[in-house]
């Protein structure tokens, strides 16, 4: 962190700070015991500011620049010392180095939804989230009210405070900004600035400035973003019997899809409906006159009569009708223990488990003359 050259004795004759953490705003010049030559040379560089404190007192504050630790570039310190212009000797006094670089991609956001009044969709809730940047603007303000008496002082120690400050000013912008939730992200530029002018009070009172404050995005709930993602699509399927039209042309140029197939068969129907109605009406347009008596209904289709497979040493033969596999019954060629197959039956079954059972109980009559 800091850099100390001992260049004559017990007497420090070069102060510098030199810092690589990128996150310190204050780092205190350890003496170690050491008193501070009158004469020292004092570096201060760009981004830096040297604060002294003597005796609990805030004193002389210098700016980027080389400096003679004299009576002529101390003044307070002079004063609060009594110092002649003939003094020459050690003293001894607290240094502070403070950052006054901008400290950058500091993150803010709401932990709590915002509540407010929208003129389109009434009371909602949202959330806000962004990122802004610090600076020291008067070292010595800042070392007074925030840091005090650390020695070693980082950004997070100081964000915390500056984030409830920010997320207060957003939730009370948005509330009175009276800008439709749907054109905040349009708005979120002059927010930010509107954030940052009303924040800039208060942390000057801390020594410190915003010079930047960005809102990234502003959120919906959870619910209201669905809901609203469904309205956008509502809106862009324009006209619904239009869009209902297109779905089902579409389902339709898709044949072997079950909604084509279902809105084929709908369609076969209808046009055969209409084309049942056109042949009704006559050649003339006019539809002919009732008949006298309804006509009797057609009968009913003859049952399908099953064909018979057999499967006998590792062979098939087949099909035979039920009246062929009577015939080889008759013949002894089909027996009771024949294995035999036909349409809707589970697997290879014995002939007498099966409907041929009746071709092997049927005897014939008694022979004539007996």
């Amino acid at each position: 962190m800091s850099i100390f050259d001992f260049l004559s004795g017990q007497f420090i004759d070069v102060i510098h700070w030199t810092d690589d953490t990128r996150d310190t705003m204050v780092s205190r010049f350890e003496r170690q015991g050491h008193e501070i030559k009158y004469g020292a040379k004092l570096t201060v560089r760009e981004g830096q500011a040297a604060v002294f404190v003597h005796e609990g007192q805030l004193a002389d504050v210098f700016t980027p620049g080389l400096y003679m630790l004299e009576t002529n570039n101390m003044p307070i310190m002079t004063t609060l010392q009594h110092w002649d212009h003939g003094f020459r000797s050690p003293f001894k006094s607290e240094i502070y180095f403070v950052n006054t670089t901008r400290f950058t991609d500091l993150k803010w956001g709401t932990k709590n939804p915002i509540m407010l009044r929208d003129p389109e969709f009434g009371p909602i809730r949202l959330r806000a989230f962004g990122t802004y940047t610090i600076k020291v603007a008067d070292p010595a303000l800042f070392l007074r009210e925030i840091v005090g008496t650390d020695g070693d002082f980082t950004a997070d120690e100081v964000t915390f405070q500056i984030r409830n400050i920010i997320v207060q000013e957003v939730s009370r912008a948005l509330a009175s900004s009276g800008i439709p939730a749907l054109d905040m992200a349009a708005n979120t530029k002059d927010l930010g600035d509107l954030v940052a002018k009303a924040i800039d009070g208060t942390v000057a009172q801390y020594g410190l400035t915003i010079p930047e404050l960005y809102i990234e995005n502003i959120s919906l709930p959870p619910a209201v973003e669905k809901a609203l993602d469904e309205r956008t699509s509502r809106g862009i399927a324009g006209n619904l019997d239009d869009h209902m039209k297109w779905k089902a042309a579409e389902a339709m140029s898709q044949p072997g899809s079950a909604a084509g197939q279902a809105m084929g068969m709908g369609m076969g129907a209808g046009l055969g409906m209409q084309m049942g109605n056109m042949m009704q009406a006559g050649p003339w347009g006019a539809a002919p006159q009732p008949a006298a008596a309804t006509a009797a209904p057609p009968p009913p289709p003859p049952p399908v009569e099953h064909v018979w497979h057999i499967a006998e040493a590792g062979q098939t033969s087949g099909p035979f009708s039920k009246a062929a596999m009577g015939r080889k019954v008759t013949e002894g060629a089909l027996t009771r223990e024949t294995m035999v197959w036909t349409q809707g039956q589970d697997g290879w079954m014995a002939a007498e488990d099966t409907e041929l059972a009746q071709l092997f109980t049927v005897m014939p009559p008694p022979p004539p003359g007996a």
